[in-house]
């Protein structure tokens, strides 16, 4: 019970403590949302056609304008960018919610709505990491993260599952309005926070242009950076994207169908959330190399899959990946929190989640072509051998070195000053 009490030392802390609680409500409004917005769109007669229409005015934007969302982050703060996205995405999700109430739920005014949804997502997630360093002192960073990545895979579970009980029983507009009230919560949150005085500020009149290249020049100064980002760009084109896209049809021929598929889904977030309270109050002497050989475990519920597993075998192969999934993304955030500095964190995290995502879609797109022309447990195969071959390259390339001691914010052990921004 006391050690229990110890890992979550972080909680007593009050500005993450009260930006926790909303921004675990926010993203569960946001796992329920994703789920009102499908069937809003079959509901309208839209198709799959009309659901890929919107669900790519979502990505879209992300893609396009998430370095742009760094670099706000790191000119105006992270808070006002959060506060700013909250908003957004509130009036979005309510404007949303007000069409399905009044019957003019179209796909194409689904999809701008859509587009303005993606655009606060965009600059809310590399605030996220620029505001963290904020909140706690170096040593809980790696707390802090894991007990938002806990928030995360767990509301990954239970969203859907309440979204599609109150969407049968109410409607997606109801689903909507909840998931506007989400973000509502999450900005007083952000807004009730005392921060920190910013010591350093972007120089006065460099232009956006000079600010993108300083944000590049330390991404790209950063071995670790660039190299961790390349295999998580190959990770989700060659891995991750076809697991997605051929898990199901494999599920559906042979695994139970899509309440199958759900148990899978379901081992993979639940082995995330127990990774994740794993990792609460340790402190790993080789964090890099850790994060990099816990790569390793995405390539279990692809081979599982390739190779023909049954069903409860399949699930714990994926419960199996959620636990190296979270120690991998908690270990990775925390040192990038921890070594760059402050007033170029959103900006280096911005180029670290575009070239991690960037050839997603195109995986996304590729895989089932591909299944077709070579077979389904060939590409599943040949992902979890890849999976498999780039950690052991990345640990080779790496070396035993880690990254040098912090510059960031969190350099010292103290806590941050009350004192608002």
């Amino acid at each position: 019970m006391v050690l229990t009490l110890r890992r979550l030392a972080v909680l007593r802390r009050r500005e993450f403590r009260l930006f926790f609680i909303g921004f675990a409500v926010s993203l569960l409004g946001s796992s329920m949302a994703s789920v009102a917005v499908a069937f809003a769109v079959l509901d309208s007669g839209g198709g799959g056609s009309g659901l890929g229409v919107v669900m790519t005015a979502r990505i879209l934007p992300i893609v396009l304008l998430l370095v742009l969302g760094g670099a706000a982050a790191d000119r105006l703060g992270p808070r006002p960018v959060m506060l700013g996205s909250d908003g957004l995405r509130f009036v979005t999700q309510a404007a949303m919610a007000v069409l399905m109430f009044t019957a003019h739920d179209r796909v194409w005014t689904m999809a701008a709505l859509m587009v303005f949804w993606g655009l606060a997502e965009a600059v809310f997630m590399p605030a996220l990491d620029a505001l963290l360093p904020r909140l706690v002192p170096a040593g809980e960073l790696s707390d802090a993260n894991a007990l938002l990545g806990i928030a995360r895979n767990g509301v990954a579970v239970a969203g859907p599952a309440l979204a599609g009980g109150l969407t049968a029983v109410a409607g997606p507009g109801w689903v909507l309005l909840v998931d506007a009230l989400s973000y509502a919560v999450g900005g007083l949150a952000l807004a009730l926070l005392r921060l920190p005085r910013a010591t350093r500020q972007p120089a006065d009149g460099a232009s956006l242009l000079s600010e993108l290249r300083a944000g590049w020049g330390e991404f790209s100064s950063r071995r670790w950076q660039w190299v961790s980002t390349l295999q998580a760009c190959l990770f989700n084109l060659l891995v991750w994207a076809p697991f997605l896209i051929l898990g199901p049809v494999v599920a559906n021929e042979r695994l139970g169908g899509a309440g199958g598929w759900g148990l899978v889904m379901g081992a993979y977030g639940a082995g995330a959330v127990l990774g994740g309270l794993l990792l609460l109050g340790r402190r790993p002497g080789r964090p890099l190399r850790l994060a990099v050989a816990a790569t390793a475990g995405w390539a279990l519920p692809s081979g599982a899959l390739a190779l023909g597993w049954s069903l409860p075998l399949v699930a714990l192969a994926a419960a199996g990946a959620g636990v190296t999934s979270i120690v991998c993304t908690t270990l990775f955030a925390t040192l990038t929190q921890r070594h760059i500095p402050a007033q170029a964190l959103g900006r280096v995290s911005a180029y670290g989640t575009l070239g991690a995502f960037a050839f997603g879609p195109v995986g996304l797109a590729l895989a089932g072509p591909v299944a077709d022309r070579v077979g389904t447990g060939s590409v599943l195969g040949f992902g979890a051998a890849w999976q498999l071959a780039s950690c052991a390259l990345t640990l080779l390339v790496l070396g035993r070195r880690e990254p040098a001691d912090p510059v960031g914010p969190g350099a010292t052990a103290e806590a941050p000053s009350p004192a608002r921004a």
